[in-house]
């Protein structure tokens, strides 16, 4: 039975579409044969693929793919849950995200996608101590992708960011899972206090574009925060607001506002 088990292949149905996908599209347009190849069908499963990805994307004349390589698949075979969590991030932008309608479109196109896979690497250096080599990452995100995570913030699973330009993610934030945010969305401080001085975001919130958070506060779970709004003080549950200063201005709408990405104040069909 032991000698079975070591034969048996582990299957992995999202690399497995994935590959599929990459095929069709080769079918597609051969003259993207070479990139697909390259990034998706050279590898043997996702997380070879994303560190081929992460080194490719975040090289420079100071740092070259070799070396970012070589972290990238340290980190993948030290962690296991960097893989887990891409594919949930995969997940979610593929349900969340109408412009998404392959599993290959934000391993290859999606900066938003591309730059929190990047931050989980960065995220990782800095919790085993290399954390020069972490800034060395968030500085590569931030000029290649247009978006700045501290590599000391700590974000969950099921992360879809759509458009992604211009996110500021600070140091001491937190969010949870299934959490979607918009551009120009920034979790920020409110001046030069040290410490624990970043919002916390809880599980299945949605974030409208441009909207800020600033200082050590907390989003309560599966609410809104309406495009444009300047949030300064904690958001209680399933609530929406809006506003500059943000207030709360009625319920959710609906139970998972991530989930549906209904941005409307007049509310959301129940989304059970």
């Amino acid at each position: 039975m032991a000698e079975l088990k070591a034969k048996l292949t582990p299957v992995d149905p999202v690399w497995t579409r994935v590959c599929d996908e990459a095929e069709a599209a080769i079918k597609d347009d051969p003259l993207l044969g070479g990139m697909i190849h390259s990034s998706l069908l050279h590898h043997t499963s996702m997380e070879q693929a994303l560190a081929y990805r992460f080194s490719f994307k975040l090289a420079n004349a100071e740092m070259g793919e070799q070396i970012l390589r070589e972290i990238a698949d340290q980190a993948y075979r030290s962690d296991a849950d960097l893989g887990a969590a891409a594919r949930a991030d995969l997940m979610a932008v593929y349900d969340r995200d109408p412009a998404c309608h392959r599993y290959i479109q934000p391993i290859l196109f999606f900066k938003g996608y591309q730059a929190v896979q990047a931050y989980r690497i960065g995220h990782w250096l800095w919790m085993t101590g290399r954390k020069d080599l972490a800034y060395f990452v968030q500085m590569r995100v931030s000029e290649t992708f247009g978006v700045d995570i501290h590599p000391g913030a700590r974000i969950g699973r099921g992360i879809m960011i759509d458009h992604a330009h211009s996110i500021v993610i600070g140091e001491t934030a937190v969010v949870g899972d299934n959490v979607s945010m918009l551009h120009s969305v920034t979790l920020g401080g409110t001046g030069k206090e040290d410490g624990d001085r970043h919002p916390k975001i809880d599980d299945g919130v949605l974030i409208g574009a441009g909207a800020k958070v600033l200082g050590n506060i907390r989003v309560g779970h599966c609410s809104r925060i309406a495009a444009g709004s300047v949030v300064l003080q904690d958001v209680p549950p399933c609530t929406t607001v809006a506003g500059v200063p943000a207030k709360v201005v009625g319920e959710a709408g609906c139970s998972q506002p991530s989930v549906l990405m209904d941005h409307k104040l007049t509310g959301c069909v129940d989304c059970d």
